[in-house]
């Protein structure tokens, strides 16, 4: 079985008519018919229902068009990368989540550069409502966010993290190893604005603790939450971000509810990807996918 059988197969598979296929792909109807009739004599199944020109796969062609078409994806992404690898020169636009700029995100960046150091990534920094409509626009090639739920827009569960009450180092519930939500009902609350996802989700968490603290400030950036914070103007709910104890505040684990959020990667199905982009598709899912059940370091 060759390669340029499977090419072969898939035009046909997709136009349904041999003349449209062979006229897709360069070659003469004779060439693709052979093809056909030898693949299918390899495999010992009839792959085409045949009437004329017209075709249409049998319950065996739809299962083994299943896999060629994972095959030569997989074969295309493998070009790419030996392309980037060997020091084929692109750009990549990533849009990500404001959160993720003091965490995992340096972490991904540092590990790509060194593996495709000539590869130009453009960072934009935004909120799930406008990420949502950049990826849509094609403004932005690959995001890392929470989930979208738009149409053509797939997504990728990468990672989860943990939401914690960030409160004050004298606050009176820093010395409790968890906290119910219900503790901070009515508490002063610092939080990002309505159109942010964590914000949405933190939403859902505070109504199924029946908890109904007071909103006093509502931010872009996290580090002005966790500031406000520390100046104890409130609490907040928020992923744990490195180095900010010292600016004295404390992350207290939540017992009731769960407070985890889900981060993954997403991408326009409708728009295709440059060479660079599915490089830093690829190489972001494959390290998480190696890395899921360690921490990060």
């Amino acid at each position: 079985m060759e390669l340029t059988q499977l090419k072969y197969f898939q035009a046909l598979a997709r136009c349904r008519n041999f003349t449209q296929a062979a006229k897709s792909i360069a070659v003469s109807q004779s060439a693709l018919s052979r093809s056909i009739a030898k693949l299918e004599d390899e495999l010992s199944v009839s792959l085409f229902e045949r009437h004329g020109k017209e075709t249409s796969l049998t319950d065996m062609g739809e299962k083994f068009l299943f896999h060629v078409d994972r095959a030569l994806r997989e074969m295309d992404v493998a070009r790419q990368e030996l392309r980037m690898e060997s020091g084929g020169e692109g750009s990549v636009s990533v849009s990500f989540l404001h959160s993720l700029g003091d965490t995992y995100l340096p972490l991904i960046l540092s590990r790509f550069h060194a593996r495709y150091p000539h590869v130009v990534i453009r960072l934009n920094q935004q909120n799930s409502t406008i990420m949502s409509r950049q990826i849509e626009d094609g403004d932005t090639d690959i995001c890392l966010c929470s989930m979208l739920n738009e149409a053509d827009i797939a997504w990728m569960f990468l990672w989860s993290e943990e939401l914690f009450l960030v409160v004050p180092e004298d606050h009176p519930l820093v010395h409790k190893n968890k906290v119910r939500l219900q503790e901070i009902d009515g508490a002063p609350f610092i939080t990002l604005k309505p159109e942010y996802n964590l914000r949405q989700q933190v939403n859902q968490l505070l109504d199924l603790a029946e908890s109904h603290p007071q909103v006093i400030f509502e931010g872009d950036e996290v580090h002005n939450l966790i500031s406000l914070v520390a100046a104890r103007l409130g609490v907040s709910l928020l992923p744990h971000i490195p180095c900010t104890e010292q600016m004295g505040v404390r992350y207290i684990p939540v017992s009731f509810p769960v407070c985890r959020r889900a981060v993954g990667i997403a991408w326009n199905t409708r728009r295709p990807l440059t060479p660079a982009a599915v490089c830093f598709q690829q190489f972001t899912i494959n390290y998480f996918r190696q890395h899921q059940d360690s921490r990060l370091s």
